[in-house]
């Protein structure tokens, strides 16, 4: 490609420059006369296309105080620009300033594959003045190794404009590391290749946290592109991560299987971690339902079984508000415990399982007034910004119950349940809920979650159409249909659960 020499800037102070340490592509000094609608061209270097470093020299690092990019959207598209801010700090830790030599690698992701990238980037220094300037990064195409993600179908395509609370979403998946598309549909970052399964994911101080399904190695993925792999403190037995990693009261939530008591605990331990394997606190629900039964009269080895999926941990979510955990067991409830103390504040679930025929059990149920539906095999667990319980409402009964008891009800449709819950009267009723008129059951897997505090959601039905596809939608606040794209699966592994990621506005301080 024939690269040009130009460059369109505004600039507070004169600027040197160089890209990619190519030859020739060099420029410096006030009062150049760049031309203002001209744009530097330049070929990103490394894979994969959505990621790309652009080295700028001569911009005066001991007075930067911060850089800022933007790719602009295609003509048409409806996701807002990726919009990324680095403080020179965050820069300096990552190893990408060199005060010596007076250049800056800046780090620019969330590329679209195969186009011509038009990137504005704004330096700003310490006496507030600015330079900017404009450039042209060409990718490479894209094919999806899985043939899966760069070939949605658009069963309704994002309207430019639209009222929608986020543009972004991952989604965690078995094919390998996370993936982020936009609300159009369009591929803007792919993990690199170092995990080969993603459903232990969370976005976490802008970058990905991927568990591994088969150790206790904690993934770190930056969205430039760096991994940096960590092993739990593990004085617990701890073998593997499973389902998802959620935002925990200060680090993250690990759902995590181990070796115990001569026996393997199943999906019924968790752990807040942080990014650098240490462990902050642990729970053990085998060892917490037991104590209640015990002390309200019940065996419990009736119901807590080690060696046997008894819980099904899938989902957990951090309440500020009384300071507790919500847990997701998939074969049984929800269930509420504090978070100093191990206490079961309450457990929601469907009465007609076979959990409820204990009295201790029961005596800490919450009730729903009729026409409200109760979480059947429920995944995605969280809190919304007005602190209601919201989660996706599978609606499959109970798969591992023991022989002749009640695997509950189960429903010919999914949807997404918000609650209001009053603990010290053990209620709670529907105060939303989406359906979309009963037409999709995603019966395992799958995931529903508020952007920010705005009322727009992300659902992810895992295993529609009898487990063949994927679909994912987009809700506006009034939960009219903003976008609707579908994907081939076999059974949870396109996209188990998806989450919004704000590169739309994303600073590293």
């Amino acid at each position: 490609m024939q690269l040009s020499h130009r460059v369109a800037a505004a600039f507070a102070h004169p600027l040197c420059w160089s890209l990619f340490g190519l030859t020739g592509l060099t420029s410096c000094g006030g009062g150049d006369s760049f031309a203002p609608t001209d744009a530097l061209k330049v070929v990103p270097q490394g894979t994969p296309p959505f990621i790309s470093s652009v080295p700028l020299q001569g911009v005066r690092v001991k007075d930067l105080a911060a850089v800022h990019y933007t790719i602009a959207p295609k003509p048409g598209a409806s996701a807002r620009p990726v919009d990324v801010r680095y403080t020179i700090d965050a820069l300096s830790r990552r190893g990408n300033v060199d005060v010596a030599n007076d250049q800056v690698a800046l780090p620019v992701f969330g590329l679209y594959a195969g186009y011509a990238n038009q990137v504005s980037i704004e330096l700003t220094y310490a006496d507030a003045s600015t330079q900017a300037m404009s450039i042209e990064l060409t990718t490479a195409a894209y094919a999806d190794p899985n043939a899966i993600y760069d070939r949605p179908t658009i069963l309704k395509a994002r309207e430019p404009g639209s009222a929608l609370g986020f543009d972004y979403l991952a989604l965690k998946n078995m094919n390998g590391g996370p993936i982020i598309i936009d609300t159009d549909g369009a591929i803007r970052w792919v993990a690199p290749a170092a995990v080969t399964d993603s459903t232990s994911t969370a976005f976490f101080a802008n970058g990905f946290e991927v568990g591994a399904k088969d150790s206790t190695v904690l993934w770190r993925f930056e969205l430039d592109g760096t991994v940096t792999p960590t092993t739990l403190d593990n004085q617990s037995g701890y073998t593997n991560f499973h389902h998802n990693i959620d935002h925990g009261k200060t680090g993250l939530l690990v759902e995590l299987d181990r070796q115990a008591n001569g026996a393997q605990q199943l999906e019924s331990t968790l752990a807040e971690v942080t990014p650098d394997g240490s462990v902050i606190q642990q729970w053990d629900l085998a060892a917490i339902f037991s104590d209640l039964m015990r002390n309200g009269g019940d065996d419990p080895a009736a119901f807590v079984r080690p060696g046997i999926d008894w819980f099904h941990m899938n989902a957990t979510t951090y309440d500020p508000n009384d300071d507790s955990l919500v847990v997701s067991s998939r074969e049984n409830f929800v269930v509420k415990i504090d978070y100093q103390s191990g206490r079961i504040v309450w457990i929601f679930g469907d009465p007609t399982k076979y959990w409820f025929s204990f009295a201790s059990l029961r005596a800490k149920a919450l009730s729903l007034p009729a026409g409200d539906l109760y979480p059947i095999g429920q995944h995605g667990i969280s809190i919304t910004s007005g602190g209601n319980l919201m989660l996706f409402n599978n609606g499959l009964g109970s798969l591992s119950q023991p022989a002749g008891t009640s695997a509950g009800d189960s429903r010919d449709y999914s949807a997404v349940s918000t609650y209001a819950i009053d603990a010290a009267t053990l209620s709670a009723h529907e105060v939303r809920r989406f359906d979309h008129d009963r037409t999709i059951l995603s019966q395992i897997c799958s995931s529903a979650y508020q952007a920010d505090d705005h009322q727009s959601l992300l659902i992810d039905y895992a295993v529609a159409d009898n487990r063949t596809h994927t679909r994912l939608m987009g809700l506006d606040p009034s939960q009219n249909v903003a976008f609707d794209f579908e994907y081939p699966t076999t059974p949870c592994t396109t996209s188990w659960n998806a989450i919004p990621v704000p590169l739309q506005a994303l600073t590293f301080e």
